[in-house]
């Protein structure tokens, strides 16, 4: 099992753009703006080289208004439908190329959960063959129609309520053992890794159980999630495993709000979480 140190080596002189990574984030709607932005800021600051969203056009602009390093591309219409799949697949094709393969791709944040919406979502992750962080409302996406997942290399990020959607298993009231053992089944069941976020988050490829320990109940907050999901998606972007990127996002999610819940008490957003990854970072690297 890799550590954060492992993780945030230090960089080498001859670096070119790219070299650690593009993360494009697909998600918000007409009436959830945030999602998108609170995902694609923390993957720049967990140290992806570039944040590109692809959002309905308000969630979009929006976005954009919130940092000058984010990249925004703005669809026609209120939320995600299939008439926007050639530019999903387009888009991030395009993104593979630029990024000379250093690219993942978080999606689900915001989106929505209307029925145009999630066989949108299905058929981009029928047809990507990007490593993709599947969060929020794009795990509903699969609650009713399933798909082939084998060769894909997907993280699967739900809490409680999710996981029920997506595995058609209740783990509300397990204990500890009894959620590890049912991450790994079904994390083998569906042919990817599952990180199943609680007071203690299991990851699981199907094979091994990972467990973050560091319970923090301010990342009970809006937007923590999203967070947690850009955090992943920039692990994934350089390269590393599902599981490893899993593991260690939820470790510097936990950290950093930790830290910023020691300041902030019962007062944190996710910006402020997002504004302590490079110092959980810097720290490992010590």
């Amino acid at each position: 099992m890799k550590t954060l140190k492992d993780i945030y080596k230090k960089r080498e002189t001859h670096t070119r753009k790219y070299d650690y990574g593009m993360v494009v984030v697909i998600g918000g709607s007409q009436l959830y703006s945030g999602s998108p932005s609170f995902s694609a800021l923390a993957a720049v600051r967990a140290g992806a080289d570039i944040a590109k969203i692809v959002a309905p056009r308000r969630a979009a602009d929006i976005a954009a208004s919130f940092s000058p390093s984010l990249i925004t591309f703005p669809l026609d219409g209120k939320c995600l439908s299939l008439e926007h799949l050639p530019e999903l697949l387009s888009l991030t094709r395009s993104a593979e190329i630029v990024s000379r393969g250093r690219v993942s791709v978080v999606i689900g944040g915001g989106a929505g959960r209307s029925q145009e919406t999630k066989e949108a979502i299905r058929k981009y992750l029928e047809e990507t063959s990007l490593p993709v962080v599947i969060d929020a409302d794009a795990i509903y996406s699969l609650e009713e129609e399933k798909i082939d997942l084998k060769g894909k290399s997907f993280l699967f990020t739900p809490h409680v309520n999710e996981f029920l959607a997506l595995t058609g298993k209740d783990v509300k009231e397990f204990s500890d053992k009894e959620r590890e053992e049912a991450i790994k089944e079904e994390a083998g069941k569906i042919s990817s890794t599952i990180l199943l976020k609680g007071k203690t988050d299991f990851v699981s490829d199907g094979e091994s159980v990972l467990k973050n320990e560091i319970s923090v109940p301010h990342l009970a907050t809006g937007g923590c999630g999203d967070v947690l999901a850009g955090v992943a998606g920039a692990l994934l972007s350089r390269g590393f495993s599902t599981m490893d990127s899993a593991y260690m996002a939820a470790l510097i999610n936990s950290k950093a709000g930790d830290v910023a819940a020691k300041e902030k008490g019962d007062g944190l957003m996710a910006m402020d979480v997002v504004e302590k990854i490079p110092e959980i970072i810097r720290q490992s690297s010590l």
